[in-house]
């Protein structure tokens, strides 16, 4: 699930930290699978595509569970407030995105200690009033999530190609390490018994060597 959430959690950190004249906001989709028991992170992003025309804006997330009609309210956030209003939500929902101004970007949750009966659709709302020059100019968008509870955390398959390839590569380099060493092996014994076969040689021609001179010293006397 880790590797999910990067591409958001870089995207929030981005929103947060860039000045807005750089225009750093990206929307990035939630994701849509939690475990039992885990917290997960509910992301919405609502870029404002002028980041020189003010804004106050306010959010509301309803919920509509699995198999129902009808969506229920479960909180409000109305800077610097977040309230929750569902029961059901109470102490489990914390708003996850602190901004500076009253016109946020980004209206993200913490669901703490999933259950089953959190699985549904999600809906983000935000109300932003653009203060325009003519006058305010009021703004809705809305965003949804299909959340899926799970038993247990799921891996995801770019988790598992790299562990598998992890394990590849440990391998490999494991059996290319055999390999050198072997092949090192052998190349110093070739060699050590090629220095010795010299050496041999090199020693029989100088006893060669002496044995010739003992044998003219004989013919002379």
């Amino acid at each position: 699930m880790i590797f999910k959430m990067l591409p958001f959690l870089c995207c929030l950190l981005h929103i947060l930290y860039v000045p807005e004249c750089q225009g750093g906001c990206a929307e990035v989709d939630s994701m849509t699978e939690a475990a039992v028991g885990q917290t997960f992170l509910l992301g919405c992003i609502s870029c404002k595509r002028r980041e020189e025309v003010e804004a106050t804006t306010t959010v509301d997330w309803y919920f509509r569970p699995l198999g129902e009609e009808e969506y229920g309210h479960i909180l409000h956030y109305d800077f610097p407030t977040a309230t929750i209003t569902s029961d059901h939500f109470k102490y489990r929902l914390e708003w996850f995105a602190p901004v500076k101004t009253s016109d946020t970007l980004v209206a993200s949750l913490h669901l703490h200690n999933v259950t089953f009966n959190d699985t549904g659709t999600y809906r983000c709302t935000f109300d932003r009033i653009l203060h325009l020059p003519v006058g305010d100019e009021p703004l809705r968008i809305m965003k949804y999530i299909e959340l899926t509870v799970l038993p247990e955390a799921k891996r995801e398959k770019t988790a598992v190609i790299g562990e598998v390839m992890m394990y590849v590569l440990i391998v490999g380099l494991q059996l290319w390490l055999i390999v050198v060493i072997i092949y090192c092996y052998k190349k110093v014994s070739a060699e050590r018994e090629a220095y010795e076969a010299r050496k041999a040689l090199k020693a029989l021609k100088k006893q060669q060597a002496d044995l010739k001179d003992n044998c003219d010293g004989i013919n002379l006397e």
